[in-house]
């Protein structure tokens, strides 16, 4: 049986079509031996969170057996926040984020983002999680990754200085990282 890999898109009106290339250089790095699940998820600009926590939720409950989640940019900071918030019933291997924003300040958009202050207790505790961001990120500030190594030091940082925010359309390291769970 394929091991089951779910790949959350990062936001934006193109997100979901620029995020495909990251999804095929994932594929192309794990091989035959596992199978990726890219849904497009949809946003709902009148919901705090976009509606993007429901979608997540019901994205994982697809899933058969373990799995490992990835995802990028928005998708990763929500990723985080479902984790968080909710009971996963799924055995969870691994948590791969790339370019992963920590949202802060008091701008009403932001409020349903944002992470609760003890999200860090509140995730599945026996899940690796690693985080990928490079020092050249246009979109989300490298800083952020420092926030996360803060709040969350058990957890894995591969910093890079140059691929932006989509780390150059290549991913094998993160494949690299999957592979050894």
């Amino acid at each position: 049986m394929k091991k089951q890999v779910l790949f959350i898109q990062g936001g934006g009106n193109d997100g979901y079509k620029a995020d495909a290339k990251l999804v095929a250089s994932l594929q192309n790095a794990l091989g035959k031996e596992y199978e990726i699940s890219y849904p497009k998820i949809e946003s709902d600009e009148a919901l705090p969170d976009f509606g993007w926590l429901k979608q997540i939720g019901n994205e994982i409950g697809k899933l058969s057996g373990d799995v490992i989640l990835v995802a990028h940019s928005l998708g990763a900071s929500l990723l985080l926040k479902y984790l968080a918030e909710n009971k996963v019933s799924k055995k969870i291997v691994g948590v791969f984020l790339v370019s992963t924003p920590f949202w802060s300040g008091e701008e009403d958009w932001k409020q349903g983002l944002k992470l609760r202050d003890d999200f860090a207790e509140r995730l599945p505790q026996s899940t690796q999680i690693f985080f990928y961001h490079c020092r050249d990120d246009e979109e989300v500030p490298f800083d952020n990754l420092a926030t996360y190594r803060q709040k969350l030091p058990a957890a894995t940082f591969c910093e890079f200085e140059s691929g932006g925010h989509q780390l150059g359309n290549n991913v094998k390291l993160v494949a690299k990282d999957i592979k050894k769970l």
